[in-house]
């Protein structure tokens, strides 16, 4: 529920349009050649600053006629009368400007607040370029240095800053986690947990018809369980719709396998990650045989058919039984669903793009850069705001994705298996 005081700010601001929509009336500024050339000895930009403001102070004057009338003069109509002037500040390039501002009472005795001095005073574009700045690598210690372009200029301080850009971050991850996805087009949903600063971040991100990459949502986790990666496809439930035939790449837990099938069943044509898969079977291994078992999985995973890769990887199982049977395990668990992209038959550039989570991994090493400046880490929604706002930096850099003009066939294909699936099950029935 709104308080008194915003709603009479709402009030003015309306009022200040209707104002200037309806009566529009035309302001002048009369300024001096000679002081003209004496703003200019410090540059254009501070001539324009100048000037700015003293613009304001006309378009608040004129706000301030229009309410209590003419200076000295009987006015019946009128709607307050002038109280006296008081400091008061504008935001201009992130920072916030001393200016002076007449003071009104209204008939009820009450302040009457300018509308136009309200809309000079938004914290919205304060917040909006301490977010910007602080996203392209600068910190709130140099803040004040690097954009203070006003004498007199304040709130560009160290506990400033960072109390605007919390606010900021926070409405910047609100409107990723509420902004609706029905007209997405996706062909492809793409799952990955990353460890992040002690804690599991896991991240939905889509591939559109036309190869374009979204961030879907994100979820912050102590694992990657099944709670958390269900908590994130509740999320990205926001219009999308889950019966649609699509593919999921994943890392290949089991919890993101379980929960993509608890939501959307048979629509979902399972991807396993194929980087994940050969880093898992390596890792079991001796030193000594990881850059061969490597090369092997390498080369299986390069074959267009997918019989044959698949007769590679159980070749390869069988060697690993007899070398490392935790090897040999680890590359047989699913081993049949990181071959999904083979059996679609979709064309060489589509299916290595679509064959890993390499996507997210990339946005991810553009949060790394983005949080580079953060030297504390604290409890809270701290990991979730900088995580969100590196997310959202990152999506500004997405380009299509390789082998996006392939994307038909791999739709076609999806339509195809679908089909089967359904043949196959009336089948059974019978």
């Amino acid at each position: 529920m709104k308080k008194q005081y915003q709603i009479d700010k709402q009030r003015a601001v309306q009022q200040f349009r209707r104002l200037a929509t309806e009566e529009n009336p035309n302001i002048q500024m009369v300024l001096p050649l000679a002081e003209i050339v004496g703003l200019l000895q410090e540059g254009v930009g501070h001539l324009l600053r100048e000037a700015g403001l003293s613009l304001m102070s006309l378009v608040m004057e004129e706000e301030v006629r229009h309410l209590a009338g003419e200076r000295h003069e009987q006015h019946e109509g009128r709607l307050a009368h002038r109280w006296g002037k008081e400091d008061g500040y504008c935001v201009v390039d992130g920072q916030k400007v001393p200016i002076k501002r007449t003071r009104l009472r209204n008939k009820e005795n009450r302040e009457q607040r300018l509308g136009s001095y309200e809309i000079f005073q938004r914290s919205g574009p304060l917040q909006k370029t301490v977010w910007d700045k602080m996203m392209r690598g600068l910190s709130t210690r140099n803040y004040g240095a690097v954009v203070k372009e006003f004498h007199q200029a304040y709130g560009v301080e160290k506990s400033a800053v960072s109390e605007n850009f919390i606010q900021a971050s926070r409405a910047k991850v609100k409107e990723l986690m509420e902004r609706p996805l029905g007209q997405l087009r996706l062909c492809a949903v793409l799952i990955d947990g990353t460890p992040f600063k002690d804690r599991q971040m896991i991240v939905a991100l889509g591939i559109g018809c036309d190869g374009s990459k979204t961030v879907l949502g994100l979820r912050e986790g102590a694992t990657e369980n099944a709670t958390v990666v269900s908590a994130l496809l509740r999320l990205i439930e926001r219009g999308l719709d889950f019966s649609t035939p699509r593919l999921y790449i994943l890392d290949g837990g089991k919890a993101l396998h379980a929960a993509v099938r608890r939501h959307a069943g048979e629509a979902a044509f399972i991807q396993r990650c194929q980087v994940h898969k050969k880093r898992n079977v390596v890792d079991h291994l001796p030193d000594e045989y990881k850059a061969d078992v490597r090369r092997k999985m390498q080369k299986a995973y390069a074959m267009v058919d997918y019989g044959d890769a698949k007769r590679a990887l159980e070749r390869l199982h069988r060697e690993l039984t007899d070398l490392n049977p935790s090897a040999a395990r680890s590359l047989e668990e699913g081993m049949e669903e990181t071959l999904t992209v083979h059996k679609l038959r979709l064309p060489e550039q589509l299916r290595r793009t679509l064959s890993s989570t390499n996507v997210i991994e990339s946005a991810f090493s553009i949060v790394e850069t983005v949080c580079r400046n953060v030297k504390r880490w604290r409890v809270g929604d701290q990991i979730e705001r900088w995580v969100g706002s590196g997310l959202l930096v990152a999506q500004r850099q997405f380009r299509k994705v390789i082998g996006f003009r392939q994307i038909p066939q791999l739709l076609s294909a999806l339509t195809d298996a679908v089909a089967k699936k359904s043949v196959a099950k009336g089948a059974a029935v019978a």
